[in-house]
């Protein structure tokens, strides 16, 4: 209890200091932007070239052209595919990230760092480093967890009925921990129970089994009474898995992602957890962060980058990341909306994701703008919830051959097990409604009508493994919703229930 306490006091001690510092550092948000630039022009792991002596933020966009994520990873690793990055984003953002995000969870749940409050049940974190000497004390609490078997994890888990938080990497790997939990419930029962003979685990499997019963909603707040918060690291994709863990199994607790993360390292700060939904500072330091705006219908080629101080509130603009590694103004290809400001730099909400629209005739439609259509249209699917999504062009399947070209649509539901001719009409109707362009098509002929199929348990985590096993698997962990690949897509195509 004392070494909890000084280490406690301690990670409040550095988190102050680390307040102060970002304070400075966003009250003048020019300078710290010019000292990051600096700074990753002096820890260039590649010649400068023409950059050579120079720290000018114009000199240095004149000559480094803005290039997409992948072209980037090409250049980096002499046009091959890069490995995996780390599951932990290293660098001084990162350690800024983790230890305000602690200070802000506790201040706004103040037991969940007590010892046994926190429990980690994926083998990744949602903090973006692990937390050094002195707080090595900590890790029970607030744990990466290593390599061990999701399965593992949560019997760990499971056998303490205390928590007050619980931990994942994403939020899509939360969904497929407790699907896995219903899946095997009983076998985790008869773990706690037939390991422990004579503790009050035996009762524990019981409250398990009971608590299992009652169905999905407030499943979580059953087996842990005590629970406060759902922490994971937001990434693209999540949307739909927190808004099911929302509706569902964690029907009741706040969720908080503690940062933003990319490939290029941590991009955002989550100073608020009493938010809903998360909102992010854009900090000054590195990586160099610029923004590249988005204009419906402009070119993107005469389009110039603007620094944080000159975001104007309201617009959406596109992240560029410059870091020391690669030396390439990266488009990530994230979008953000800035809503807010703090002191010079803008707080931002995630929007959107370039390269996951649909064009089939040059209707581009976007994620956000299917994700709506789809929300509306399982809205009208009585006592359907969605899951998981993904979708493609036809031209992915050849399943175009005799008919106009569509959209195939593959969903995680709970609640209907199977789909009526007239619940799939209406993702169509909802797709005319949320885009002009694509109701035009549809009534010329010019595109067919969607077609919307149900996958079977457990396709979603599929498609999500046979990504992470891809050579240019991105940490952290992105769901696509709009598959590019062959294989993929047949691998959701076998899964089809319905």
């Amino acid at each position: 209890g004392l070494q909890h306490r000084m280490a406690g006091g301690a990670l409040s001690w550095a988190a102050a200091w680390q307040q102060r510092r970002l304070e400075q550092s966003t009250l003048h948000a020019g300078q710290s932007q010019q000292q990051a630039l600096t700074w990753c022009l002096r820890e260039a792991q590649r010649p400068l070239g023409p950059l050579q002596g120079t720290t000018d933020t114009s000199t240095f966009r004149n000559h480094l052209p803005l290039i997409k994520a992948s072209q980037a990873q090409e250049e980096e690793s002499g046009g091959q595919l890069l490995p995996p990055m780390s599951t932990q984003c290293y660098g001084e953002a990162s350690l800024q990230a983790t230890l305000l995000g602690l200070a802000a969870l506790s201040k706004a749940f103040p037991e969940v760092l007590t010892p046994g409050g926190i429990a980690c049940v994926t083998p990744t974190s949602p903090w973006p480093r692990p937390l050094p000497w002195p707080w090595r004390i900590l890790d029970k609490v607030v744990s990466t967890s290593g390599a061990k078997h999701p399965g593992a994890l949560l019997l760990e888990a499971l056998r303490s009925p205390g928590l007050r938080a619980l931990e994942a990497g994403t939020a899509t790997e939360l969904l497929d921990v407790f699907s896995g939990l219903e899946a095997n419930g009983e076998e985790l029962a008869e773990a706690m129970a037939a390991g422990n003979p004579g503790s009050p685990l035996p009762s524990r499997a019981a409250e398990l089994r009971e608590a299992l019963d009652l169905g999905p909603r407030g499943l979580a707040l059953r087996l842990w009474p005590k629970l406060q918060v759902v922490v994971t690291l937001d990434a693209g994709g999540q949307t739909e898995a927190v808004a099911a863990l929302e509706a569902l199994w964690c029907h009741g607790l706040a969720f908080f992602s503690p940062a933003y993360a990319a490939s290029g390292g941590v991009v955002g700060l989550n100073l608020w957890p009493e938010q809903a939904h998360g909102r992010y500072l854009l900090p000054p330091g590195a990586p160099f962060i610029e923004l590249l705006p988005v204009k419906e219908g402009a070119q993107e080629e005469a389009a110039s980058t603007v620094l944080l101080a000159e975001a104007q509130k309201g617009e959406e603009y596109e992240l560029v990341l410059t870091n020391h590694a690669g030396l390439a103004r990266c488009r990530l290809g994230d979008v953000v909306q800035v809503v807010g400001a703090y002191n010079q730099c803008p707080v931002v909400r995630f929007v959107r994701r370039l390269g996951q629209a649909l064009n089939v005739r040059g209707e581009d439609i976007q994620e956000d703008v299917f994700a709506e259509a789809l929300g509306r249209a399982v809205g009208q699917w009585p006592g359907a919830k969605l899951l998981d999504h993904s979708c493609m062009e036809s031209s992915i399947l050849d399943s175009s051959q005799g008919s106009a070209p569509h959209y195939e649509v593959f969903v995680a539901l709970r609640g209907l097990r199977n789909l009526s001719e007239e619940n799939r009409d209406k993702l169509d109707h909802c797709l005319q409604e949320v885009s002009p362009h694509y109701k035009s098509l549809r009534f010329r002929g010019s595109v067919g009508p969607a077609r919307v199929h149900l996958v079977g348990r457990g396709a979603f985590r599929e498609l999500r493994a046979a990504l992470a096993a891809c050579p240019s698997s991105r940490f952290p962990p992105e769901m696509p919703r709009v598959l590019r690949h062959r294989h993929l897509a047949e691998g959701l195509q076998r899964r089809v229930l319905s």
